[in-house]
């Protein structure tokens, strides 16, 4: 397992913020490395195992509070992504301008091969996942880490210098990062999200700037020329830009209704390929050019495009019943991704949705609605977005208790040829614990039948 190398890591004293997965990669990292390590977490019970092994490895752990004396001889914070800069720890050592960062940026001094990083306010894990798939398939060894699940971290601890390490990257990790750098990066699209954390738009899309902000004149920034919001921060950037379009030929990635290209090549015919939806398309784009900047070749992206049915959860094939189609998109815990959902189809569409009421409405969903025609609903918000289904003229709407009642409903009603689609447009915390939870549910259910 590697550590890091006091030569290039020159912080000697650190404090971890927030242990969950991410810090107690971070803290056995900075253990193993011989770096005197303070942990400190609001809610961990101090008398767990993880906080045990940590006291007894050396490492001073203080719980309940954040007591500001703990920043008196640090001189690094490794945060935990979701702590806000607000927390008083954070504000603390911001005006005394101590160090910040995410594990992420520990992962960038450990890995010493290529490094994909991937951001994007939608569409990062399919495109990581795709990235990942094609090198797997063209038999170079690869790694997959970030956002997507796995610590970044720990899994740059046993990468291979040969090795290329794929990153999902989200806002909050990027904007704890100071010379992280991928050696390819891609930036999929920019909508306002997460405001609640990074409080207004402009402080958002310069956290996703960062992924290409430390990159040099040998590294490639793939980007969406389809995205105005993007395209402003190039002039800033000092890498090689790749492009990837949905609307014409660029000197990247791109499509028109038979074929993919890279350039004026051509790589995989669109007929073949699994995914559907245009959002896919574009994330398809982004990978292709990723990789193909990395030299893979096509054989690889065509055997993968010809046989990849999506990510777990995100407008995932399940199966195909009389003629009926099961799409499992549960991870569209917003109007957004449903509606990147419903326009993947053609055929006619029984919407599964509802769940966690945050005290929006619904009438963004209504222009959306017109080739949808059933609708089952669930969950706090059933009696909205049934009052957007009857706007938009959907004249079959239905109310049920659980996903099983809705699986049940929705096939009974259907016909051949028609896709039904769990689509919630609502997190999932009102009756299960995660998007996952209540995807896998809906599978349950329909494998059930």
């Amino acid at each position: 397992m590697k550590c890091l190398d006091p030569k290039t890591f020159r912080y000697r004293n650190v404090l971890v913020l927030g242990l969950a997965k991410s810090g107690k990669a971070a803290a056995e990292l900075l253990l193993d490395s011989g770096i005197k390590v303070t942990i400190n977490d609001l809610k961990a019970d101090e008398n767990s195992i993880d906080i045990t092994k940590f006291k007894e490895r050396g490492a001073r752990v203080v719980t309940g509070s954040h007591p500001l004396e703990l920043l008196n001889d640090i001189d690094l914070i490794v945060k935990n992504p979701g702590i806000p800069y607000e927390n008083p720890m954070v504000a603390e050592a911001e005006k005394r301008q101590i160090p910040i960062v995410t594990e992420i940026e520990l992962a960038g001094f450990l890995h010493e091969g290529n490094l994909i990083g991937v951001t994007g306010s939608n569409g990062k894990t399919t495109t990581t996942t795709l990235i990942h798939e094609f090198l797997k398939e063209d038999e170079q060894p690869a790694s997959i880490a970030g956002n997507i699940g796995e610590v970044a971290c720990e899994v740059a601890r046993s990468t291979a210098d040969e090795e290329t390490m794929v990153v999902e990257l989200s806002s909050f990790q990027l904007l704890g990062t100071e010379t992280f750098s991928p050696n390819v990066a891609v930036w999929l699209n920019l909508f306002d999200a997460h405001l609640d954390y990074h409080h207004t738009a402009a402080n958002y899309h310069k956290a996703k700037a960062k992924i290409a902000a430390n990159q040099s004149e040998s590294d490639y920034l793939v980007y969406n020329a389809d995205d105005s919001a993007i395209l402003n921060f190039l002039p800033s950037f000092a890498s090689q830009l790749v492009p990837f379009s949905l609307q014409g030929k660029v000197e990247g990635a791109w499509s028109d209704e038979e074929w993919v290209y890279f350039k004026d090549e051509p790589v995989v015919k669109r007929s073949d390929i699994v995914l559907v939806g245009e959002h896919n398309l574009a994330n398809i784009l982004a990978a292709v050019a990723a990789v193909k900047v990395s030299g893979i070749k096509n054989e690889a992206i065509v055997k993968v495009l010809t046989s990849f049915g999506g990510v777990e959860h995100r407008l995932e094939f399940v199966t195909k019943k009389n003629g009926v189609y099961f799409y499992n998109d549960s991870k569209a815990t917003n109007i957004l991704a449903t509606s990147y959902a419903l326009k993947a189809f053609d055929q006619p569409i029984i919407l599964l949705a509802g769940g966690l009421d945050r005290g929006n409405q619904f009438d963004e969903l209504v222009e959306k609605l017109g080739n949808v025609k059933a609708m089952v609903l669930f969950g706090e918000t059933a009696e909205k977005i049934s009052l957007a289904g009857t706007q938009a003229g959907v004249q079959h709407i239905s109310t049920v208790n659980n996903m099983k009642e809705a699986v049940e409903d929705a096939y009974q009603i259907s016909t051949s040829e028609d896709v039904i689609l769990l689509s919630p447009a609502c997190a999932s915390w009102d009756q299960y614990r995660t998007f996952e939870e209540r995807g896998h549910m809906f599978k349950e259910a329909v494998h059930k039948l």
